[in-house]
């Protein structure tokens, strides 16, 4: 373990060291996860899915975009397996598959 000191709120986050070298083939799903989250829409999807599962219907405004466009970036985030969909009826819900990109985001927020 080691502590990561944060300059500008004097706190410390503890984290652990790798226990050995990721394999290729997670290295390659790692890439794939932050590629997904490398758009300002998709992030703010993610960050809107951590208060909890939600229909596309109110994500769409909360994106500011037309609902072909919120479709595909959900689509980039379910593909790399971040969030999960379950239609009902003729609304589609989706869910954090990731609850922990919320400990992910307090940490990059920290910074």
């Amino acid at each position: 373990m080691k502590l990561v000191a944060n300059k500008s709120t004097a706190q410390c986050c503890v984290t652990k060291a790798p226990a050995k070298a990721a394999s290729p083939a997670m290295v390659k799903h790692r890439a794939k996860v932050f590629k997904a989250m490398g758009h300002p829409s998709r992030i703010r999807i993610l960050e809107l899915l951590t208060q909890g599962e939600t229909c596309v219907c109110n994500i769409a405004p909360v994106v500011g975009s037309d609902m072909s466009t919120v479709s595909r970036h959900l689509a980039v985030l379910r593909n790399a397996g971040l969030i999960e969909d379950d239609k009902r009826g003729l609304n589609v819900f989706y869910k954090l598959s990731l609850p922990c990109i919320i400990d992910f985001f307090s940490c990059l927020d920290a910074q």
